[in-house]
């Protein structure tokens, strides 16, 4: 069978669980590489386009106050809506169901006698099925954005808000034409490919019944539409036809026009990257203006009709966790950010209309069924996408909350109970490390364990260290006993004893020690304890919330006692300082931790700025480097916000360091030991390598830098050599 023919969300909607995997297969042969170019396009100018907003964190502020606000006084809004829209003339249909909806519309067009739609591009439209239900009537509906447009020759969904047919390459889609269509045209080019779907469509814009449009937002108060496009197709859909019908979720309600300005910002230079859309139309309907089509009807008044669908959203609205994806504005950062969505995009990691991270929360509550959100498993919790959302949606936590239900609905698998209680694996594998290193190198226990846990064989299995960081410290403390430095004693610290750093890098808590001791800092080691994050990334969050509540307890008390704390774990660190907050549900706690919890090179960067330690003396016991030396920064580092530190860090020193511009290494921590996802994750991981190759390609002498574990774990497994914590580098180049 040809595989240009398949699209992996036909695949993946057939069984949700079992054949996700074979989604995420096809995808990975046939889609990937014009989705990661389009997909990294988008996101690349995103960053350009914010950069050129000054006000973009208060945008943001703004924007998630208003939907904040509006979903609150949703019920308000939707009567004020209806009198505004009634008292113009307009019609207003309240649809419970996507049923009603899609019948609603199919009534107003067999009214008209309407036999052809020309529908300007909704994903509302998409997830009442509209289509099917006027085609079934035989009505023609004509989709007149060119993704769409392309789709519904293919018979695909999308696989993306903003840009629907994004996974298909230029190649594929002048396939697609001319095996659907008699042309001579040589449709190569975008500009070719694009005027054959114009000139296709303009007839249809000309002689239709019916225009349908969605919309980005509407104001209550002025029962006004705001529509952002790139194309000018909206704009022939609710200008051309004599009838126009909106379909509109009814989250979309916000109190007055005058909040669009803030939205009108956000939405292209996030979803984009543009300044601002082609297009931008801001609609009182019924238009007061001549009808334009030029149809056999002698129609002789405009008439419009408002479809408000709930569909699930009062449902959402009134759940505590899911609330929150009731705020998204569609601009698609999110997915444009994402590394698996970039890789497998929205017909993998997707549900029947809604994809990417953010989709699984609204595939469940438009759905109303559970199992159908399964694709939320594609999230890893990186949060890369949190500081991408103009408005500030906890998308790992929505997904976190899928997943935990999922396991709530049933049993969790062996896999989950593996791998989100990996501590207590530790703890007894380390009662004799060289026996369980050597049993997990054996072919033999890797395929068993392939076979039971779902751990890919091909993957190395991490070492447990012959002493752990723990005990390697007290012998440290029997060896060392420097003195602090008379201007640095009043910093004291407490490395936190992390999961990893315990069991599996306690060369890394190690140097830790060295560094901050060699610079006269007084630390010392502080409890071993389980942070809740291997538990949390299964979606065990009861488990979770257990830990991060006794983690809290302790930090709270080493802080009260004087101390700051170090994390040589970034992983972890971002567990603290972020998802801590809904975990021990306590903001006074979680605000006082947040504020004293500190990676090892933002610490160093933060005495220095503060005058407490000098740049010069530094200087005098660090040397500098002959090597040439590359950085890749964790995930999590930068969606905290710290993901320079490291770089800002040798800069100071005159140390330069090539960084990575690979946003994710594709491993994900557990993600990339699960057999299903092996793939997947190798796939985002080559990106990341072959970066290094060239960056360090010519140079004998080369370092290379990672500040996770897992993402040392990546690379290492796709190139030869060692690859440092950068805690672990400085400490080699003390003198």
């Amino acid at each position: 069978m040809d595989e240009n023919h398949i699209h992996p969300r036909e695949v993946a909607n057939k069984a949700p669980k079992e054949n996700l995997y074979k989604a995420i297969d096809l995808a990975l042969r046939v889609e990937s590489d014009a989705l990661r170019l389009n997909t990294q396009t988008f996101n690349t100018n995103r960053y350009k386009a914010i950069g050129k907003l000054d006000d973009y964190e208060l945008l943001k502020d703004r924007a998630r106050k208003i939907k904040e606000e509006s979903i609150q006084n949703l019920p308000a809004l939707v009567d004020t809506l209806t009198k505004t829209i009634e008292a113009r003339g307009g019609k207003v249909f309240y649809a419970k169901s996507k049923t009603e909806a899609s019948n609603y519309v199919k009534d107003v067009c067999k009214s008209h006698n309407a036999k052809l739609v020309v529908k300007a591009k909704s994903i509302t439209s998409e997830e009442i099925e509209l289509n099917r239900t006027l085609e079934a009537e035989n009505i023609e509906v004509a989709e007149t954005d060119l993704a769409e447009f392309i789709l519904q020759v293919s018979k695909e969904q999308p696989s993306h808000i903003v840009a629907p047919a994004i996974h298909r390459s230029r190649e594929r889609i002048s396939k697609l034409f001319k095996e659907n269509f008699k042309t001579d045209r040589p449709l190569e080019t975008g500009e070719q490919l694009t005027e054959f779907a114009r000139d296709i469509l303009r007839q249809k814009f000309l002689s239709a019944d019916i225009g349908i449009s969605g919309a980005n937002l509407m104001a209550a108060e002025e029962g006004t539409i705001l529509l952002v496009e790139s194309e000018g197709n909206i704009r022939l859909t609710t200008h051309l036809p004599a009838v126009h019908i909106a379909i509109v979720g009814i989250e979309k309600i916000i109190p007055s026009k005058k909040e669009f300005g803030t939205f009108i910002e956000l939405l292209a230079a996030s979803g984009t990257g543009q300044p601002l859309s082609s297009y931008t139309s801001i609609l009182e309907p019924p238009l007061q203006i001549p009808i334009l089509n030029l149809n056999d009807r002698d129609d002789k008044v405009r008439e419009f009709h408002l479809v408000l669908v709930d569909n699930g959203r009062m449902r959402m609205r009134n759940d505590s966790d899911l609330r929150e994806a009731l705020y998204c504005i569609r601009c698609s950062a999110c997915m444009n950010v994402c590394a698996n969505f970039q890789t497998v995009g929205g017909h993998a990691f997707g549900g029947e209309c809604y994809n990417g991270g953010i989709g699984g929360a609204w595939t469940v509550g438009t759905s109303g069924k559970l199992e159908n959100g399964r694709f939320a498993e594609l999230c890893t919790g990186c949060s890369r996408c949190i500081p991408n959302c103009p408005v500030r949606i906890d998308i790992p936590r929505l997904n976190t909350t899928i997943k935990d239900r999922l396991i709530k609905a049933g049993e969790p698998s062996f896999q989950k109970k593996f791998f989100g209680n990996f501590s207590s694996l530790a703890k007894f594998a380390s009662i004799a490390p060289s026996i369980s290193n050597w049993i997990s190198s054996l072919k033999i226990s890797r395929k068993l364990f392939e076979g039971i846990v779902g751990f890919e064989m091909k993957r190395t299995i991490p070492k447990f260290a012959g002493r752990t960081f723990a005990r390697q410290f007290k012998n440290h403390k029997k060896l060392h006993s420097r003195i602090p430095n008379e201007k640095l004693q009043s910093q004291k610290l407490i490395l936190f004893g992390d999961v990893y750093t315990n069991y599996n890098n306690p060369h890394v808590g190690i140097a830790v020690i060295n560094v901050f001791e060699e610079l006269g800092i007084a630390i010392t080691a502080g409890k071993v304890m389980e942070d809740g994050r291997a538990a949390q990334s299964q979606g065990l969050v009861d488990s979770a919330k257990k830990s991060a509540k006794k983690v809290s307890s302790y930090i709270e008390k080493v802080i009260d006692e004087g101390s700051e704390i170090i994390f040589a774990e970034p992983s972890v660190l971002a567990m603290i300082r972020y998802d801590y907050k809904n975990l021990i549900n306590n903001d006074d706690i979680h605000k006082k931790i947040k504020l004293h919890c500190y990676d090892p090179f933002e610490y160093l960067n933060k005495i220095i700025a503060d005058g407490i330690l000098e740049t010069e003396s530094l200087k005098k016991i660090i040397r500098h480097p002959s090597e040439k030396i590359f950085y890749h920064g964790h995930c999590q580092m930068k969606s905290i916000g710290i993901g320079n530190e490291t770089p800002e860090f040798f800069n100071r020193l005159g140390i330069a360091i090539d960084t990575s511009s690979v946003e994710c290494c594709g491993m994900a921590g557990s993600f990339g030991y699960k057999k299903q996802y092996y793939e997947l994750s190798k796939n985002i991981g080559r990106e990341l390598a072959r970066q290094i190759q060239v960056s360090l390609a010519g140079h004998k002498d080369a370092v290379i830098m990672a500040s996770g574990t897992s993402c040392r774990e990546q690379i290492h497994d796709d190139l030869t050599g060692n690859v440092y914590h950068p805690i672990e580098y400085l400490d080699s180049l003390l003198k």
